[in-house]
């Protein structure tokens, strides 16, 4: 009996992705399966060239359709496509995955790690941004050694510089050493909307964005203009930067970004005569504060003091010093990172997000992800705004009369603000208002959804 590709197929469906927990072939990850006698030879597509596992994954491939009666040779071929998590939408068109690198106060070395974490995101093979968002402290130009003046397409857009195989854009880049950056907050979130919108990114597997510590104007600027794919909390093994980090984590999660896990930086020293390894920030037999998050931990870089050298020097370090320990921690950082942002857009399903939004007819009508439909009516919606000019944010009364808006008003224009709201513009202008898909959902006024409050 000659060997047909449907039993390749079937022995292959026994192969597991450990981090999707299905196998490769319903996920769509055999591409090809040609037989010339006993011969059998497979074209495998990962979802990334980072996956740690992919020689695992190579090996048992082999074994499995070896095991085949007939076959008398295998050659698997590994390949890799990063998948889209549709973070990007109109904003960045090209760009396949939004990373953003976070923290809670400054001084934990999150720019160092945002530049090396996409340094190693080229070696892997990836095609890879680096956005400075944090705009009063710009260190991504210097640390990339990035030098000369900013350049513009014949279409207007603003060309991103590029070193070490990655593009960037930074503040850095656009200002002298002796000008202080003396902004606020809208200035700041304005220049995130440029970089945005007015950078000429390409296309891309993976923009990193080094955000401003805290949870400020920029950051929700960024959460509202860009489908954030994923983000990453940097921290160090102290409970004071570790209970301040926190903030962020939660602030990600108001706004359904989802959290890929903690880097420790300075996680520890290792002294280069004795080869001991010291944790200088957290007590001996100390627990690690992030362990109270309930998120992975996806590297522990340790204390390097060539590291800072390097960034001085316009160098990361997985491109100076390819072969040190520090150099493998954010090797393997950006394989742990790359397999978590595949894990998100693989397993996007039913998300609470709209698909659609229909404001021609009689009343305002969101398809849902999950296959609802709701159906609002405008002059209530309108009364439902819960932004400050609305609603006391004291008192948590409202400032308006639903009888006094005017009953024929209208949607003039709606945006989906991040993964997590939609901005409406009303005919009689009033535009500071976000409504969250969880409200939107809430104030439903479909039939099922009245009768079912109703029954409460």
């Amino acid at each position: 009996m000659s060997l047909k590709p449907a039993a390749v197929l079937d022995a292959l469906r026994a192969v597991i992705d450990p981090d999707l927990h299905r196998d490769i072939v319903s996920l769509g990850f055999v591409k090809d399966v040609a037989i010339d006698g006993g011969k059998v030879s497979v074209v495998v597509e990962l979802t990334t060239p980072a996956c740690p596992v992919k020689d695992r994954l190579k090996a048992e491939c082999e074994q499995r359709i070896r095991a085949l009666p007939g076959v008398t040779a295998v050659d698997v071929k590994m390949t890799a496509q990063v998948r889209s998590a549709a973070a990007s939408g109109p904003v960045l068109p090209g760009v396949r995955n939004v990373l953003a690198v976070a923290s809670g106060k400054g001084g934990v070395g999150k720019s160092t790690v945002a530049v090396n974490l996409a340094a190693a995101l080229v070696k892997t093979g990836a095609r890879v941004g680096l956005m400075d968002a944090d705009v009063y402290g710009p260190s991504v130009a210097r640390m990339v050694g990035g030098k000369g003046q900013a350049q513009a397409t014949p279409e207007g857009m603003l060309r991103p510089f590029e070193a070490h195989g990655l593009k960037f854009m930074s503040m850095g880049m656009l200002v002298n050493d002796q000008s202080p950056v003396v902004w606020r907050g809208p200035m700041a979130s304005g220049l995130i909307q440029q970089f945005l919108t007015k950078v000429d990114w390409g296309d891309l597997d993976y923009l990193v964005v080094d955000l401003p510590p805290g949870t400020g104007d920029v950051q929700i600027t960024l959460t509202q203009s860009a489908n954030i794919t994923g983000a990453v909390i940097v921290t160090t093994p102290q409970d004071v930067a570790s209970e301040v980090a926190s903030r962020g984590l939660k602030m990600f999660g108001a706004v359904k970004v989802p959290v890929l896990g903690v880097v420790e930086n300075m996680s520890y020293f290792v002294a280069p005569d004795t080869g001991r390894k010291y944790n200088i920030f957290r007590p001996e037999g100390g627990e690690a504060p992030y362990k109270r998050w309930g998120v992975p931990l996806l590297g522990e870089i340790p204390i390097e003091p060539k590291l800072a050298g390097l960034g001085d020097k316009g160098i990361p370090v997985v491109a100076a010093e390819p072969g040190s320990d520090t150099a493998r921690a954010f090797l393997e950082l950006a394989q742990r990172v790359a397999a978590a942002l595949s894990t998100v857009t693989m397993s996007q399903g039913a998300s609470g997000s709209p698909v659609n939004v229909d404001a021609d007819g009689p009343h305002l009508t969101i398809a849902w992800d999950d296959g609802h439909v709701s159906q609002h009516n405008f002059q209530r919606l309108r009364f439902q705004c819960a932004c400050a000019q609305c609603v006391d944010e004291r008192t948590g009364k409202k400032r308006i009369v639903l009888e006094f808006i005017d009953p024929n008003v209208r949607p003039k224009a709606i945006e989906q603000s991040g993964r997590y709201a939609l901005q409406i513009t009303w005919t009689d202008n009033h535009s500071t208002g976000l409504y969250t898909f969880d409200r939107l959902r809430q104030l439903c006024e479909c039939p099922d959804c009245v009768a079912t409050r109703a029954a409460r």
